[in-house]
């Protein structure tokens, strides 16, 4: 009877092991939860701010500098003081704009590009100005569409 009773012990052992397996199901179904409502909290709240009759701050606002490129290709350089943008080639346009940049760094500069003109051209002198004139954030410039109405 002693000799049935070993083999009995011997094939009852206890596993030492952790079954991870409805754990990993726990947390893909977590998993899943979380991806679905993430976007969900990005709603914005509306909030009804107080109004107050007080001045506002006075901040200096300087001229932008506004490179033109028209749609023969050409060039042009509007910049406080002027009505109507300076003609110039692109060597004499980086050299001017360099100069401002070197007087003031914070010194706003917009592209304005004609519609006519293509995207390559606007887009290779946004780089010649950052690269060659040192100006560290070029803007484009657009306008509303004109056959817009209010309202729709």
């Amino acid at each position: 009877m002693a000799a049935t009773s070993n083999r009995r012990a011997r094939k009852r052992k206890l596993k030492a092991e952790i079954n991870v397996v409805p754990y990993i199901d726990v947390m893909l179904v977590l998993l899943i939860i979380f991806m679905v409502t993430a976007p969900l909290l990005n709603v914005g709240v509306d909030v009804n701010l107080p109004q107050a009759n007080a001045k506002s701050l006075e901040q200096k606002k300087k001229q932008p500098l506004v490179v033109q490129v028209f749609s023969d290709g050409k060039l042009g350089l509007m910049y406080e003081g002027l009505n109507r943008p300076q003609a110039m080639d692109e060597a004499a346009l980086l050299i001017k704009v360099a100069a401002f940049v070197h007087a003031d760094p914070d010194v706003s500069v917009y592209v304005a590009g004609d519609g006519d003109v293509r995207y390559q051209v606007v887009y290779a002198l946004m780089g010649k100005l950052q690269s060659d004139a040192k100006v560290s954030r070029v803007s484009l410039m657009g306008a509303p569409p004109a056959t817009a109405k209010p309202g729709k």
